[in-house]
């Protein structure tokens, strides 16, 4: 189910690319913080439907790891997105994205306090490979690489900032947080940049496409995604992100693009490939692999059996002994 997950999380980021198309024109940073507002209040009404207390308020650090996760995987990344597309073909992003795979592969399971799985490594590689070939290579001069290394490094932060954090606050948690922060940030940036009115020059393609992006890629993607990551660990979700790309060309076809190439069908085959080699479940651990660490059981430290505990004798008890010892 994590597999599931963290694959369907990543299908409908893939998806978003065609539909982000409708949003060209349209004040961006005022969709985006509208987006991560309605995000937000779809996951706290629905964290208020769990018995469990499922959002609890960050503390020390906390703030900063997640304020690093919204820094990086939302406000910088969209306008590294923006900047780079007019410097870069897509392509040229999109294959920035794809390399995250090697990345997690490498310093999820360091972060994690374990060591890097040579088999994961390898499927990263191989993921990386086949989503490039998905995405095509583009052009692009100096400033709109250095902007894809910024996409690249953004994407990265996104999962491995909220490792530290998923432990105390779980997919849910991090999602609420995360999103009232985007909305905040991109909200001043929307007010100082676009102006208070600037949610009046919506059009009803730019609203069905914020809707889309608020309910499927936010809210529902991001506690998938999360989720994935807490139960396989940053290094195996990782591979995940290369079902992004072939979604993104699934519906391209979809919304009437033209059939893919040949190498593209090559990509997706390669993509398959280093998944099945990263997520299977191998019979021993020769590469290295070490499973993440299961979650704490309330009773592990709790032995089987107590030892036994001398009871100290009542006091009504210990006064009779002394007046018999006395007689």
């Amino acid at each position: 189910m994590s597999i599931v997950a963290g694959a369907t999380g990543m299908a409908f980021v893939g998806g978003s690319v065609a539909v982000s198309g409708f949003l060209a024109g349209a004040p961006s940073l005022t969709v985006q913080s509208l987006r991560y507002a309605v995000a937000c209040g779809l996951l706290t009404l629905y964290a208020r439907t769990r018995a469990t207390r499922s959002v609890v308020r960050p503390r020390g650090a906390e703030w900063l790891w997640l304020a690093g996760v919204v820094a990086t995987g939302m406000l910088v990344f969209n306008v590294a997105l923006v900047q780079g597309s007019q410097h870069a073909e897509p392509a040229v992003l999109g294959v920035a994205v794809a390399c995250v795979p090697l990345l997690l592969a490498v310093a999820g399971p360091l972060l994690e306090g374990r060591t890097p799985a040579a088999r994961v490594i390898a499927a990263a590689l191989v993921v990386t490979l086949g989503a490039a070939l998905v995405q095509g290579l583009g052009r692009s001069d100096g400033i709109g690489l250095l902007w894809a290394l910024v996409t690249f490094a953004c994407e990265a932060g996104f999962t491995l900032l909220a490792v530290p954090v998923l432990g105390r606050h779980g997919p849910l948690g991090v999602s609420v947080h995360s999103t009232w922060m985007a909305a905040a940030g991109f909200g001043l940036g929307g007010l100082f940049l676009e102006g208070p009115a600037a949610v009046t020059r919506l059009r009803l393609d730019d609203v069905l496409a914020g809707v889309y992006l608020a309910v499927a890629v936010t809210a529902v993607a991001f506690v998938l995604w999360y989720t994935c990551v807490q139960r396989l660990g940053s290094a195996r979700a990782g591979l995940l992100t290369g079902v992004a790309p072939v979604a993104a060309a699934a519906v391209g076809v979809a919304v009437g693009g033209p059939m893919p190439a040949l190498p593209v069908w090559i990509g997706v085959a390669v993509v398959a490939a280093g998944l099945a080699l990263g997520l299977r479940t191998p019979n021993n651990r020769s590469f290295g692999e070490q499973p993440p660490p299961p979650p704490p059981h309330p009773g592990k430290d709790v032995p089987a059996t107590l030892p036994a505990v001398k009871r100290p004798r009542p006091v009504v008890h210990s006064l009779m002994r002394d007046v018999a010892d006395r007689a």
